[in-house]
């Protein structure tokens, strides 16, 4: 591997590789509407902590803090527009650092763009979010001091893995495979100097509060992780999670990450990174993870695989822009199943067409059935509707009763939707027993008169006195298991809230 990185006027295509994502984004993301769990981040922000019971506090705070000034789709889909762009900027830079000139640099800004599920994080907040960018990052600090660079960046690279564990706790897996693969190699010489053990050190201060609150809450997430293995999440064999990954990452484009993993292996200075790789996929197997747990690594594969292309094609430069064109037609495939930019009619007659060839069944990681939508577009649907409809119900309480009442959801979906867009009709309180929900408990009201989505107390009707049907929400493209709602108003309560409260508990 070239030792001595490209000419600095090469270092422009960062630039404008990020510039172009980010514009990209901005362009696309805010459509559709808003995705299930990003309304829940909104609602978590609102009220601050260290930490949730399903996640750490980073996404919330983030979400919450793009509607300060009001609903906006697009400032709320510009904060994980941002991360992408910075997520290929810093693919660029790594290309850089093993050597790379403009070809691998481009190319690896066209296949970490155009990659699936990296195109997925980018387009929505979620906890993977910001590991878009706080995954690569370290891993090209590391990569600098490995190759003689500055010792004090490992306090980079530990401020950079102590906020990523404050946006998605799984980025320990990341750093233990990073450890091991350093360890494994003649590069462990590094971990000896004092700057390293200050990266720790601040790594572990700037996690420490989100790790501290899952300890006092009983360790929540763990019994999440449990619930969520055993109910309704598919659990992948070793075979299966690896071929999920080359689905995820698109079959084509894949094959640059795997020449990446491969040319890696075969390097002295920076097998340690290969190693790393496989230390986190076993990791990930190991522990039933779903298949895009392990993603924000592939930033710094993708890097790799393009300077070993770059390097293959030395002679023959003419198959470059063949190459170049080959990745950008193949991810613009699957562009419309990340990125909402099709018409939701077209998107459907798309997808009938395109999913039985490309086998995307494969990729789902819950076993819930579909409609006509995939389920992270139909988690988008019907949100406003649904309160438009409960606001209706309401309406049609006493004024006394609707000083009294409560909103009950069986899911945190629901219950943050009707509380994020219920301000607009004047909505009470929402609880749930779903997450953190669970936590924010019964909001003081009695549960006297209460508005249940889904007539779940239709289960359980003899805790009420009487239970009436409101209206029933339908919408044709939202999860079937949420067409056909059933809103109950259910009336005079025969025990305490309170004391019923524990047995509505659902961490999953």
């Amino acid at each position: 591997m070239n030792a001595v990185g490209p000419m600095r006027h090469d270092r422009v295509v960062p630039l404008y590789a990020g510039a172009i994502v980010l514009i990209a984004h901005l362009a696309a993301n805010p459509h559709y509407g808003f995705f299930r769990d990003e309304l829940y981040f909104i609602m978590c922000g609102v009220h601050p902590s260290w930490g949730y019971v399903d996640q750490p506090p980073l996404a919330p705070l983030l979400a919450a803090a793009s509607q300060l000034f009001g609903h906006s789709l697009f400032l709320l889909r510009a904060i994980p527009a941002l991360f992408a762009a910075g997520s290929v900027y810093v693919t660029c830079l790594i290309a850089i650092e093993l050597g790379g000139g403009v070809f691998a640099q481009a190319l690896a800004a066209i296949v970490a763009f155009l990659c699936p599920v990296l195109m997925s994080f980018g387009m929505k907040v979620s906890p993977d979010t910001p590991g878009l960018l706080l995954w690569p990052l370290p891993g090209l600090f590391v990569l600098r001091v490995v190759r003689g660079g500055d010792p004090r960046l490992w306090l980079v690279a530990g401020a950079a893995l102590g906020i990523a564990f404050q946006a998605k706790y799984s980025v320990v897996f990341f750093a233990a495979a990073l450890l091991a693969g350093l360890l494994a190699t003649p590069q462990r010489r590094v971990l000896l100097s004092p700057w390293c053990l200050g990266g720790v050190a601040l790594a572990i201060a700037i996690a420490l509060p989100s790790a501290l609150w899952q300890v006092q809450h009983g360790f929540p997430m763990l019994e999440l992780l449990k619930n969520g293995q055993k109910g309704k999440n598919v659990q992948l064999g070793p075979l299966e999670f690896m071929f999920a990954e080359i689905l995820i990452t698109n079959p084509i484009l894949s094959l640059v990450w795997l020449c990446g993993f491969i040319w890696l292996l075969r390097a002295t200075t920076e097998r340690f990174l290969a190693l790393s790789f496989l230390v986190l996929m076993l990791e990930m197997i190991a522990l039933h993870a779903k298949h895009y747990y392990p993603a924000d690594v592939y930033p710094i594969l993708i890097a790799a695989g393009a300077v070993a292309i770059e390097n293959w094609t030395e002679r023959v430069k003419t198959l470059r822009p063949a190459l170049g064109a080959l990745a950008v037609v193949s991810g613009l495939v699957l562009v419309p199943y990340v990125l909402p930019v099709l018409p939701i009619e077209t998107f459907i007659r798309y997808h009938r067409a395109v999913a039985p060839i490309l086998h995307l069944e494969a990729a789902r990681t819950e076993h819930h059935r579909l409609g006509p939508l995939p389920q992270d577009w139909a988690d988008m649907q019907g949100w406003p509707e649904l309160t438009a409809i409960v606001g209706r119900v309401y309406s049609t309480l006493s004024p006394e009763e609707r000083a009294r009442a409560v909103i009950y959801a069986q899911n945190y979906g629901e219950a943050a939707a009707l509380e994020f867009f219920g301000t607009d009709h004047g909505l009470p309180p929402v609880i749930s027993g779903h997450n953190n929900y669970y936590l924010w408990g019964t909001r003081g009201r009695s549960g006297d008169v209460l508005i249940d989505i889904n007539g779940t107390c239709g289960e359980r009707w003899h805790l009420y006195r009487s239970a009436a049907l409101g209206a029933n929400f339908t919408h044709p493209y939202v999860m079937p298991y949420e067409d056909n709602l059933r809103i109950m108003i259910c009336r005079g309560i025969n025990r305490p809230l309170t004391e019923i409260w524990p047995s509505l508990k659902s961490f999953n």
